[in-house]
């Protein structure tokens, strides 16, 4: 009766360490989120630097998997280069050994004051209440996750010590202590590091597992070792899973995680056992203890370091044999859903596509202008191809945002992905009036279709003003300069004004018999695009402004500044009428 509630409290303790590790894990992440960002842009094609970020970044998160699998999306998304990736693959790998190391510290033993108070024991109900006291009553957001961290860090560390409990008396139970001695056999030892850690996802969680049994004292240095070694194995499986569908450079980097921890093992393993039998360590066939599975763990690490870090171009190499270069790429792969768990780089992902999906937009708009002006069968294929394009971007980015919103994120990136939402739509129906401009152009050369020599200056002064409408537009958004996006709205009402004086001059000219009807009705399609255009230009300019006051009542700013109140408005509407005036 006493092995099943042993075995209950095994299980009990394990469900509390791995939760525990998971919710601290993703606090700490979305705590960083902003700091991995910038982490982020220190990147270099510097193996050294890069395995600093991975070491720091683990440090952070306190999860080597959680690194590896958000490597393995920025690999895909293009935001990291493979070689950038082998080092901070290989510092994610080192990063992980300090949770061991904090673990260790519940096999402190002593009746000294200050050295009981480094336990676990003593300090993490301390970390519990203010934990709890930080999530439950304070109102800044950053306040509650990290309070969140501190109630993960407790909870796992009670897990842990429940296991500890429930492995002293399963010690006792003979079948249980001939499963460990078992996996003293090296291959067996290494099967179960690997088996265990990829049921958990994580090393971590795995190593601090093997910390509980050899506090209970059920294992030996002997059985530690191999499954030390396979537990780095195991560790791989998440960034494996998360590869799966990826781009090809991203399941590279997967398997130089892979061939990095096998590599170290097949090398290590078989060193270790000959200098053993050579030299004889006496520790290997005593207990084992938390601090000497930390040792071990972060000892492998360091030499797996040293043997493979200067062979880093050769893992690429391997990477590249395993998974080959296809002769096409599609190039559709431009948003990865493993990013979705780091929001803050998930965000400026989306704005780098975004701009992107803007350049397209505006160029394909700007390409039908010149139609208008020349028609070019080639230039007409391919404002039809950046239609697609455009349209292509618009349903990967709304789809990726939409799954991005339902994420707890900062304030900032919420405010920031709200945003982009609203603008994808802009910048699509922007292409959508190329589309329409370029049919016009297509129909005055088929019908060979010529306007007066008075609407084509006309046209070319309208022309001119969406050009600059466009221009203030894409670099206002891209720069996310708000001084110029103020500057949109008064030349969206010069553009107003142009297409009403346009219109009004057509009539004339069709009462005069100086314009035919046919004529008529495509001048008007263009003039109508034309206004769709500068609308929409206003709306993301609106979106902008808006947004930066922690607002968003596009309809309200517009009808503020059409009233005409603001002073620096009526300068812009002043500057812009006298620039693209149409003489009587």
């Amino acid at each position: 009766m006493d092995l099943f509630f042993d075995m209950l409290s095994l299980l009990g303790g394990l469900s509390l360490f791995l939760y525990g590790m998971s919710v601290m894990g993703n606090a700490l992440e979305k705590r960083a989120g902003n700091k991995l960002k910038m982490l982020l842009e220190t990147l270099t094609s510097n193996t050294f630097k890069g395995f600093l970020l991975g070491f720091i970044v683990t440090l952070v998160i306190q999860s080597s998997s959680a690194t590896t699998v958000m490597v393995v999306g920025f690999v895909n998304s293009g935001i990291m280069t493979l070689h950038q990736a082998t080092g901070v693959i290989m510092g994610a790998n080192l990063g992980t050994s300090i949770t061991a190391w904090i673990l260790s510290l519940t096999g402190i033993e002593s009746s000294n004051f200050w050295i009981r108070l480094c336990k676990p024991s003593s300090f993490v109900p301390v970390l519990a209440v203010i934990g709890i006291v930080l999530f439950m009553f304070m109102k800044k957001q950053k306040h509650k996750d990290t309070g969140v961290i501190f109630l993960g860090f407790a909870a796992l560390m009670f897990g842990m010590e429940m296991m500890s409990d429930a492995m002293s008396g399963l010690k006792e139970v003979k079948g249980f202590t001939d499963l460990l001695t078992a996996f003293s056999n090296p291959i067996l030892g290494v099967i179960a590091g690997t088996v265990i850690t990829a049921i958990v996802q994580s090393s971590s969680a795995s190593v601090g597992i093997l910390q509980a049994l050899a506090k209970a004292g059920t294992v030996k240095n002997a059985t530690a070792i191999p499954v030390i070694m396979g537990q780095n194995i195991g560790t791989c499986v998440s960034a494996m899973i998360s590869s799966v569908g990826a781009s090809k450079n991203a399941r590279r980097a997967a398997i130089i995680h892979l061939s990095f921890n096998v590599l170290a093992t097949l090398i290590l393993l078989p060193l270790w056992y000959h200098v053993d039998y050579f030299v004889g360590f006496s520790f290997v066939d005593t207990n084992a203890s938390p601090l000497s599975i930390a040792t071990i763990h972060t000892v492998f690490k360091l030499f797996a370091l040293l043997l493979l870090m200067p062979c880093s171009r050769l893992l690429e190499k391997l990477a590249n044999a395993i998974v080959k270069d296809d002769k096409v790429n599609d190039g559709t792969e431009l948003l990865d859903e493993r990013l979705i768990a780091t929001p803050a780089v998930a965000i400026a992902r989306c704005k780098e596509v975004t701009i992107s999906m803007a350049k397209v937009s505006v160029e394909s708009l700007k390409d039908s202008i010149s139609l208008l002006e020349r028609f070019d069968d080639k230039l007409m294929e391919k404002i039809r191809d950046d239609e697609n394009r455009v349209d292509m971007y618009e349903d990967k980015l709304g789809s990726y945002l939409v799954k991005l919103t339902t994420q707890d994120m900062r304030e900032e990136d919420s405010h920031e992905a709200n945003k982009l939402l609203h603008v994808i739509s802009d910048f699509e129906r922007i292409s959508d009036h190329a589309l329409n401009l370029a049919a016009s152009a297509e129909e005055i050369y088929d019908k060979k279709l010529d306007f007066s020599v008075e609407a084509k200056k006309e046209l070319a002064t309208l022309s001119a003003a969406i050009r600059e409408i466009l221009d203030i537009t894409l670099d206002s958004f891209v720069t996310d300069n708000l001084d110029k996006a103020i500057t949109v709205e008064p030349l969206e009402q010069v553009v107003d004004h142009l297409k009403e004086l346009l219109r009004k001059r057509h009539i004339k000219r069709l009462r005069k018999q100086e314009c035919t009807i046919e004529l008529g009705f495509v001048l008007t399609d263009i003039l109508t695009d034309f206004e769709r255009v500068s609308d929409h230009c206003s709306n993301i300019a609106a979106c902008m402004l808006e947004m930066a006051h922690d607002e968003f009542d596009v309809h309200e700013y517009l009808r503020s500044v059409k009233a005409g109140g603001e002073e620096e408005f009526n300068h812009y509407f002043e500057y812009y009428t006298m620039k693209y005036n149409i003489a009587e």
